[in-house]
């Protein structure tokens, strides 16, 4: 395994469709890949074990973690590698017994570290069709700063990154990584993609990891792709095309402190009075 001081950092772009078992199993050769690479932290996107327009059967497919298939399998496999990984979200099931749309961080022995339910829904029509989140999820309510051997990470999913103060308030709180694994959507992803990621690194001298779905899906549906690795000062580090693969880059924490140095800016928020 590399250095906690330099780690090398992979992201996994697929294109998740209807069958569960066969983009686990899809997912889990990409790992593979990714670790013989030489990467000790893998990054999967959101909906990595399902992504279909059917939300009768989201629903049904959603259960609890200690139910679930590709949970299971993915602990599995990092155990096995012995390296950490993101699953950028699985359909899942709360403490309640609601669909949530959750990501979860293992460990190198397949332990779940910590979690993030996502907060923000994708409520939104991007051009012809209405797409509406909350109508499949329950909202998650807690924003999450996990530790790992190199780094806090701070989590978060897709939609998220159109709301810069949770991506603040991570890295306020001790993030040096903020993870957004997503499904973005083409005619968002071609518009907004890039701009927005590299802003969350830039104003908060963050590295943003953003592993992404790609191809189409199902029906009209077309994921972006473009996986991205971001350094602290914005600068693009890798970044996939539009098919599936890996993607590397290295982290360093002394790029961390040379961009929060340059620009302190995180330590630098006023109260002020907003007068309208």
């Amino acid at each position: 395994m590399n250095s906690p001081l330099l780690t090398r950092i992979a992201c996994v772009q697929i294109q998740a469709g209807s069958d569960a078992t066969l983009n686990t199993a899809r997912a889990c050769e990409f790992i593979r890949q990714a670790a013989t690479g030489g990467a000790s932290f893998i990054c999967l996107p959101e909906a990595v074990d399902l992504l279909d327009e059917d939300l009768d059967k989201m629903r049904a497919h959603a259960r609890p973690l200690r139910e679930h298939d590709a949970a299971r399998v993915f602990s599995e496999l990092a155990r096995e590698l012995g390296v950490w990984l993101l699953v950028g979200s699985v359909s899942t099931r709360n403490e309640q017994g609601q669909p949530v749309n959750r990501c979860l961080l293992l460990d190198q022995q397949g332990m779940i570290v910590d979690y993030y339910d996502k907060i923000h829904f994708f409520d939104a029509t991007p051009g012809s069709t209405v797409y509406a989140e909350s109508n499949l999820y329950e909202r998650g309510s807690r924003a999450v700063v996990a530790s790992t051997p190199w780094a806090e990470i701070g989590l978060s999913i897709c939609y998220d990154l159109r709301f810069p103060h949770l991506f603040r308030a991570l890295a306020q709180a001790g993030a040096k990584i903020l993870t957004v694994p997503a499904a973005f959507m083409k005619i968002t992803g071609e518009a907004h993609w890039h701009s927005l990621l590299r802003a969350r690194a830039i104003e908060n001298g963050c590295y943003v990891v953003a592993p992404a779905q790609c191809g189409n899906p199902y029906g009209t549906r077309w994921s972006y792709g473009h996986s991205l690795i971001v350094d602290p000062w914005g600068a693009v580090l890798a970044e996939a095309a539009e098919a599936e693969g890996v993607i590397y880059a290295d982290y360093d924490p002394a790029s961390v402190t040379k961009a929060r140095t340059a620009i302190p800016s995180l330590g630098q928020d006023r109260p002020f009075e907003l007068i309208r």
